[in-house]
């Protein structure tokens, strides 16, 4: 029992501040990789050399999901932008699709 709301509340968010901190910086990490494939692939598909990724700030340990086609072949996607990484530190970016699960 708790003598207010505000009590109430600011029991919980001190119980939760560094779970919620942890996953603020995963979330803005991801949201920054989402926002730099966006930049740099404007039209929905292309070919960026990976250091312009990293030198944009792009934090290759984080993707919300990947998506293998049928030959084998592994997306990594921010959200509904992805990347593949070809020959040559090259990286394929694509937007996902609507009939892609």
């Amino acid at each position: 029992k708790f003598c207010s709301d505000q009590c109430r509340n600011t029991f919980n968010n001190r119980q939760n501040e560094d779970a919620n901190k942890y996953v603020r910086r995963i979330n803005n990490i991801l949201r920054k990789n989402r926002r730099i494939l966006e930049k740099l692939n404007p039209k929905g598909k292309t070919t960026v050399d990976g250091i312009h990724l990293a030198e944009e700030g792009f934090n290759f340990h984080y993707f919300t999901n990947t998506y293998k086609t049928q030959k084998g072949t592994v997306y990594f996607f921010c959200y509904e932008q992805g990347y593949q990484k070809i020959e040559n530190d090259q990286y394929i970016l694509v937007v996902k699709q609507d009939y892609v699960k």
